[in-house]
């Protein structure tokens, strides 16, 4: 008999969005939103059609909140509080209002309206360019699925419970998509981990991928079509590599990796509650990012000194009624009392762009990154910036909040939001209800214009908080989630770290401290050029909390300042990351996987 050749091993880069490893038997999986038949109904037809749709709706109510109590009763509330939008989704009156008039004027089936409306807005949001909004698709297309496959059961067919390989030994699962419920549906004792053709770090995916721990990644463009069923795989969350048919050589070197990892993770426990402090003893506040109220547990209990950032537009945009202003000020207050004594930084709305509002956006901007956004919208609309201000005042009187205002360009923007934020407080004085009378006020710097005029912001403000993701954009005129010009979209870009050295330096000039808060904030590798710089504060992901502690305890301040200087020189981005890795690997070269 003739030996079998070797298959030769392949190596596919995406983006690692569940740190861990993986390796075993892999099988290509999943299908798209499938179209139903277009059936054409009779009149007397309508009412049954609605009857099955009311049917389906309450069937695929059940079944979500079924997942949720088992992610709830497995991981805790906080990760089932991600099948809150799916129950939002579902019982959307704009989509079933659509989908009802689709029947009833045009005569076509209940099953055939449902997903043309449900594909329409897939479709959409999947070309807005902001990460986070265009993985809500992924939500949408998951209720559909469910859905549909209720209106099929109601005809007589079984159908299928949504993402089971059919290969009885696969480990690794590959599918061009998987939606939070295909990932709750996994048989943990079975699926070790995933990777996907679609997906961002902010999808719901992924973010059920992290709490199940199963190393994931996503956005591979090039996954073979032809995958043989039963071929060995193994995902790498942790440098978002994917590896078909590793050989014995990558194997062994990653059971080292992985046993590497295993013994830094025991080591950094200690670290929960520690003082964040760089090794010659300078304090540096260590605090984390959050988006949704039902992360705090889970950045608390890693030692987070408080919250950096509260993205409020999120919760703001899912849920209407949250506009409400006695329901604003609940929120704030459960974070600011969770996060005593520290405190949180609840930054104003950041609408505008790609996170839109449909009252206030039917007609679309030519450019929206370049228009009616953050602080420009919320001036205009002056009624609602001041309910929100006078919620986040309210809550200011049960625990330390500070506020930002976003995406500044002028003096005169900060000016007239001050002018709101005192008058609102003269509407809470004057209807005697408690705030913190010496709120703390930032100036969040995200457009190089703000960079130029640091100076003049500065003698109006307590505080800077750098937002880097978007500072990085306007500074290299490069759009991030553009494939096509991705690479240029450079953290350590000299000019970034110019701009970022500038806002520094100009908030100490004027006795006021300056914080991170951007993606780069939690990236190891640059985390000597930001003691370096001075920065008083990073605002991390809460993955990153206890590494970057560990990073920063490592760090001389002096030899950091050392560094920065020597960056004057430099003029591309490769000569920074190459300098400040250098001091990365001597400081804490466990931390560099």
């Amino acid at each position: 008999m003739i030996p079998s050749k070797p298959k030769t091993e392949i190596r596919l880069k995406g983006i690692g969005v569940s740190p861990g490893i993986s390796v075993g038997p892999a099988e290509r999986v999943g299908k798209a939103l499938e179209e139903p038949e277009h059936l054409i109904i009779e009149r007397y037809e309508v009412e049954t059609e609605r009857e099955r749709l009311n049917e389906a709706i309450v069937a695929t109510r059940e079944q979500i909140l079924a997942l949720q109590e088992e992610i709830s009763s497995a991981e805790g509330e906080n990760d089932s509080a991600i099948f809150d939008a799916h129950l939002l989704i579902l019982e959307d009156s704009s989509i079933l209002n659509e989908v009802l008039r689709i029947v009833e004027t045009q005569r076509k089936s209940v099953d055939w309206a449902y997903y043309s409306v449900s594909k329409r807005y897939i479709d959409s949001l999947r070309k807005i360019a902001d990460p986070y909004l265009r993985e809500r698709a992924v939500d949408i297309e998951d209720v559909a699925k469910r859905l549909l496959r209720n209106l099929r059961r109601g005809a007589g067919d079984e159908g299928d419970d949504g993402m089971r390989p059919s290969q009885p030994g696969t480990s690794i699962l590959l599918a061009h998509d998987l939606t939070p419920s295909d990932t709750v549906g996994l048989d943990r004792t079975r699926i070790r981990g995933f990777a996907t053709e679609l997906g961002s770090p902010t999808s719901h995916t992924a973010i059920m991928a992290r709490s199940l721990s199963i190393p994931a990644v996503v956005a591979l463009h090039e996954m073979p079509e032809d995958f043989p069923a039963g071929d060995i795989v193994l995902v790498d969350g942790y440098h978002g590599l994917v590896i078909i048919n590793p050989s014995p050589a990558t194997i062994a070197e990653y059971e080292t990796l992985i046993e590497h990892e295993r013994t830094v993770l025991t080591d950094l426990e200690p670290l929960r509650h520690q003082d964040t402090r760089t090794a010659d003893g300078r304090k540096i506040t260590l605090s984390a990012n959050i988006e949704f109220i039902e992360e705090l547990d889970g950045i608390i209990s890693l030692g987070a000194e408080g919250v950096g950032l509260y993205r409020t537009e999120f919760f703001y945009l899912s849920r209407p009624e949250l506009r409400d202003e006695e329901n604003q000020t609940a929120n704030y207050r459960k974070v600011a009392e969770a996060t005593h004594p520290h405190g949180v930084i609840v930054r104003t709305l950041d609408i505008g762009g790609d996170k839109l509002l449909p009252e206030l956006f039917e007609d679309p901007e030519p450019n929206p990154f370049l228009g009616w956004r953050g602080i420009r919208l919320s001036l205009d609309q002056p009624e609602e910036f001041r309910l929100q201000l006078r919620a986040i005042l309210r809550a200011s009187a049960f625990g330390k909040i500070r506020l930002m205002f976003p995406f500044l360009s002028t003096l005169e923007e900060l000016r007239g939001a001050k002018a709101q934020l005192e008058s609102a407080k003269d509407e809470l004085r004057g209807a005697g209800i408690a705030f913190d009378e010496k709120i703390e006020v930032g100036a969040m710097i995200e457009i190089p214009s703000a960079v130029l005029i640091a100076d003049h912001l500065a003698k109006e403000v307590d505080f800077f908080s750098i937002g880097s993701n978007d500072l990085i954009q306007y500074t290299t005129a490069v759009d991030r989630v553009n494939d096509r010009v991705a690479h240029l979209y450079q953290p350590a870009h000299p000019a970034v770290i110019a701009m970022i050295r500038e806002t520094v330096e100009a908030a100490h000039r004027h006795g006021i401290w300056c914080g991170i808060c951007g993606e780069v904030a939690s990236d190891l590798t640059l985390a000597p050029v930001w003691v370096g710089l001075g920065v008083d504060e990073l605002s991390v992901g809460a993955s990153q909390l206890l590494r970057m502690r560990r990073a920063l305890s490592r760090l001389d301040s002096a030899t950091c300042r050392n560094l920065t200087e020597s960056l004057r020189a430099y003029g591309s981005s490769d000569q920074v990351k190459e300098a400040s890795l250098l001091i990365a690997k001597e400081a804490y070269p466990e931390l560099l996987l």
